[in-house]
């Protein structure tokens, strides 16, 4: 059973936002809150392509 693109688009407003959030708690200058989402994008996109990849290698080891 494959994900559709859809669901997928509705990663990217998701993460822009708690990027965001994320960043503004942390900074008050608007260049370090954008820098700081930035990083947090980045990281959480890893953490998610991280947890796909295992995904993706268990599906096909088990069968």
């Amino acid at each position: 059973m494959a994900i559709s693109i859809e669901y997928l688009l509705w990663l990217i407003p998701i993460l822009a936002a708690i990027s965001l959030v994320m960043a503004a708690t942390r900074h008050e200058r608007i260049d370090k809150i954008m820098g700081q989402a930035w990083r947090t994008a980045l990281w959480t996109l890893s953490f998610l392509g991280a947890i796909a990849a295992v995904l993706w290698f268990a599906m096909f080891w088990i069968g």
